[in-house]
């Protein structure tokens, strides 16, 4: 017997994952054709999301995703390190480098995990909360590079595995002076724009590492999926 569900919440959640898709925004009558949901059932729906927050309207009326999805993906965060800490972990120790994982926000690259190798000499240091743009760094780049953004390729070294897309980034001095990443799009995860990479001051073997961070990336995309 199949479970019993709720049909205004699953119409409330296939509102916010379309206006989530739509970063123009829809008015109430794109949206309701959208779902395939009369008006006066979204102007219900829209009108109860708005008193959480998480929709709102512009000045021309049209419907966006609300601030108030951001303390829900903040939530999400303590969920995401944790997944990531073991996969980080035996990378750093694997190469010797240190290990992060960065997220999109907006338009930044945010540092939300990192783990240094416990048996090297020197390292670099790496700190959680730090922030750049997505088109400087690997880390950033590798998540444009998930969202098929040509301003990942630029000024980077590009290679390609087994997938016909290109799967990781390297960059040289583009963060800290003499600092080189290599980073990986976390793919295939509804909702997350993230990638895995590592930094170091030493040289990079990129044909030799690039496989090694995709595949830790692929890796924590299967945990979280």
């Amino acid at each position: 017997m199949p479970s019993e569900t709720s049909q205004t919440l699953d119409r409330g959640l296939r509102v916010l994952s379309v206006l989530a898709g739509t970063p123009t925004g829809l008015t109430v009558t794109e949206l309701a054709s959208t779902i395939g949901v009369n008006r006066t059932v979204v102007y219900r729906l829209v009108s109860t999301l708005e008193q959480h927050a998480l929709v709102r309207r512009d000045r021309t009326g049209r419907l966006h995703v609300g601030l108030g999805v951001l303390h829900l993906s903040a939530a999400v965060q303590p969920v995401l390190r944790d997944a990531a800490t073991p996969v980080l972990r035996e990378l750093a120790e694997t190469v010797g480098c240190t290990a992060h994982l960065t997220i999109a926000d907006g338009e930044d690259a945010l540092a939300l995990a990192v783990i240094e190798p416990s048996w090297t000499d020197f390292h670099v240091s790496y700190r959680v909360g730090a922030r750049h743009p997505l088109d400087r760094g690997a880390a950033g780049r590798a998540i444009l590079l998930g969202r098929g953004d040509p301003r990942a390729g630029a000024t980077t070294d590009v290679a390609h595995g087994g997938d016909p897309r290109p799967s990781y980034v390297a960059t040289t001095g583009e963060l800290q002076p003499g600092a080189r990443g290599l980073a990986a799009p976390v793919r295939g995860v509804d909702g997350l724009e993230a990638s895995v990479g590592i930094v170091t001051l030493d040289d990079l073997d990129v044909d030799l590492l690039g496989p090694t961070v995709q595949g830790a990336a692929a890796a924590l995309a299967s945990l979280l999926r």
